[in-house]
């Protein structure tokens, strides 16, 4: 009696890995087709039951469950062989590629980036080939994985104590998230803060629902509402300082003309009243100045001392550690994003009016999401 085929012992991962494949809506037909068999295989159902269930041979499925059990996953997407062979050898194309990636100054070239037209010339000059063609220059680069791609900024942190401030601050939210325990016993509360300014007098750009144009268009519908095109700032701008307590997972902001170590302090002393003075605070900021201790100024670290407050300051060029960045995305999208407010207090009503909203929702699932897809640490 010949021997059973079936496919090998599967773990939780590849099992929940097959049925995405099987119910995505996108990708090949084949590969889809090749993980129902696998899936169905690691369901116990014989070779034969599998091949009536897929409309194919039994000696295909076969084949399917002994690539599987040798190449996994990488065996379910198609590999082609036909058509015609690569005209470039394998050193050819490393060649074309470490090229591309290279500065064209770097060959003594009078230029700065590299166009399809001028790299081929270049590539047939030095002879690295005898002759291609633009369109051939870019397919060849596109499947060794190089894309003309815009130059984005990058400024790394140089502060000397980052790793103890990232490690202190990363360490407060393992406390708030009940990760880890404080040393001392002692309870602690985080609160994340930041200034969110500033806050501008002026049209903001946004989107929103609206009547599709053309052969959709009816002459008694109303008017698409629109965005001046010409403002002044006659007014000045607001800060809004804002503050996120990570354990009772609520929003807190004060909006303030303007935006210095007195008013840091007068928010700061608000935030000190939302617990006992029993209960050790922890506030994370940046390194704006009005948040440190200069030489001249020590009210900031006396007033924390002096009120059992640490202030935590994430490292230089880092703010993506503050959690409430991510909590301003939601803020910007929900109270500004397609605005035109006459007055501050109207645009402050709208942003406290949202506050209180968010606070009563925070298990909101489509503002959760908002906030998701900015979370940053």
């Amino acid at each position: 009696m010949a021997e059973r085929v079936r496919v090998r012992e599967i773990d939780d991962d590849e099992g929940r890995r097959l049925p995405r494949i099987i119910r995505r809506g996108t990708g090949s037909v084949v590969t889809w087709r090749r993980a129902q068999m696998v899936l169905l295989s690691a369901q116990s159902m014989p070779v034969a039951k599998i091949a009536e269930v897929t409309f194919t041979s039994a000696d295909r499925v076969r084949d399917v469950i002994h690539n599987f059990n040798a190449d996994g996953f990488d065996s379910l997407c198609p590999k082609y062989a036909g058509g015609r062979p690569r005209t470039f050898t394998l050193p050819e194309r490393r060649e074309i590629k470490k090229i591309a990636k290279s500065k064209p100054a770097e060959h003594g070239l009078p230029f700065s980036t590299w166009s399809l037209a001028k790299l081929a010339d270049f590539l047939v000059a030095e002879g690295v080939v005898d002759d291609i063609s633009h369109e051939g220059l870019r397919a060849l680069l596109h499947e060794e994985g190089v894309s003309f791609q815009r130059i984005k900024t990058w400024k790394t942190s140089r502060d000397p104590d980052y790793a103890a401030k990232k490690a202190r601050v990363e360490h407060l939210y393992a406390i708030a998230d009940g990760e880890v325990i404080p040393e001392d016993g002692e309870l602690e509360m985080v609160f994340c803060l930041d200034e969110f300014s500033p806050l501008n007098l002026q049209p903001h750009p946004g989107r929103q629902w609206a009547e599709l144009g053309g052969r959709h268009k009816d002459p008694d519908r109303e008017p698409r509402r629109r965005r001046r095109a010409t403002y002044n700032h006659p007014h000045g701008v607001r800060h809004l300082f804002a503050a996120y307590d990570l354990a009772k997972d609520k929003l807190y902001g004060h909006i303030k003309k303007t935006k210095n170590r007195s008013k840091f302090l007068e928010f700061c002393r608000y935030l000190r009243t939302l617990y006992p003075p029993t209960v050790r605070l922890a506030i994370v900021c940046d390194n704006y100045s009005p948040h440190l201790t200069t030489k001249r100024c020590r009210r900031v670290t006396d007033w924390a001392e002096a009120n059992n407050v640490e202030i935590a300051c994430t490292p230089t060029n880092s703010s993506w550690l503050n959690r409430i960045e991510a909590q301003f995305t939601a803020l910007r999208y929900f109270t500004l994003d397609g605005t035109d407010h006459a007055s501050h207090k109207e645009q402050g009503s709208m942003i406290r009016r949202y506050v209180v909203w968010r606070n009563r929702h925070t298990d909101d699932r489509r503002l959760r999401a908002v906030v998701d897809r900015a979370s940053v640490a």
